[in-house]
């Protein structure tokens, strides 16, 4: 049975490495960005809202933008990352912090606009037709305990030009076991992947499934996000500046608890992203080719 889904999108990022702000950089034959592609594989597969998490200075350039071709065709809510959920007592730990808390605390500022089975996406990767036609087929079944990740085989996820941060999975009969969030980088043929708050590096197999996270939830993950962001503040709380609250990091202690089942869903969609600025070329070849093919028409919005 098919019913409302909702893609709650990542945007609210600068793209450090990237130099700028990668969401809006044009990579389509008519200046489309990667979230329309996204956006447009979502319709086709069957979702119907969009949620995007910006920060609030960024809001008019996205309502000028993406809001604008988006709009008509599906509904479209804003978010903005900022420290209203944060508790009280440990905003002040937060005045020293540049960057943001992090994914787990990013979708958590989206718990007044979401009250259906919903995917998490980041707003500069390009996932894939299948992989959001598996997620909505998988939100339309979500069983109560149950959460879901769409699992990509880590060397199709990898850049030629620098190492990126990958969730790296063990699956047991498509149930995950574990995650760990690494930076992961293919040398001489070899592909190292080192946990984040570790040097302990260590070689992964070609087809090692990793989380990009597009992410399957019911809405009750917004009560485990309130917990353990406490959790979190309170454990970190001397040197939070070096710590990042992240989704990985949730499921893996949704696991640990045995509070849910994550299921990994396989795709055999190819990822593109644009972590390094010498990627969007890349990016472009991709999506020209896809084009194409007439998997998408030459003016992504012109006739939906």
């Amino acid at each position: 049975m098919k019913k409302d889904k909702t893609l709650l999108i990542m945007a609210a990022g600068l793209g450090s490495r990237f130099g700028g702000l990668k969401q809006m950089e044009p990579v389509g034959p008519n200046g489309e960005f990667i979230i329309d592609y996204s956006i447009y594989d979502a319709k086709e597969a069957g979702f119907t809202k969009i949620v995007f998490i910006i920060k609030e200075e960024f809001y008019k350039s996205f309502k000028e933008t993406i809001g604008k071709r988006v709009e008509p065709f599906i509904k479209v809510e804003y978010v903005f990352q900022n420290d209203d959920y944060i508790p009280k007592k440990f905003k002040p730990l937060l005045k020293k912090r540049t960057k943001p808390l992090g994914t787990a605390y990013a979708i958590y500022c989206a718990k007044n606009k979401i009250n259906e089975p919903f995917a998490v996406i980041n707003a500069d990767d390009f996932y894939g037709r299948d992989a959001f036609l598996k997620a909505s087929e998988y939100l339309d079944d979500i069983i109560y305990n149950h959460y879901g990740i769409v699992g990509y085989i880590v060397g199709n996820t990898l850049t030629p030009n620098g190492s990126a941060k990958r969730g790296v999975m063990e699956v047991n009969n498509n149930k995950l076991s574990k995650i760990t969030e690494c930076n992961v980088v293919k040398k001489k043929n070899k592909i190292i992947a080192s946990p984040l708050y570790s040097s302990n590096g260590f070689e992964l197999d070609e087809d090692t499934l990793v989380c990009m996270n597009l992410l399957l939830f019911s809405p009750d993950l917004f009560d485990i996000l309130s917990d353990e962001l406490s959790m979190f503040l309170s454990l970190h709380q001397k040197n939070l500046t070096n710590y990042e609250f992240q989704i990985p990091d949730v499921l893996d202690i949704c696991l640990k608890k045995n509070i849910k089942t994550i299921d990994v869903i396989n795709t055999s969609s190819t990822w593109y992203g644009m972590t390094y600025k010498e990627d969007k070329e890349i990016v472009e070849k991709a999506i020209k080719k896809l084009t194409k093919e007439g998997l998408y028409p030459q003016e992504l919005w012109k006739n939906q």
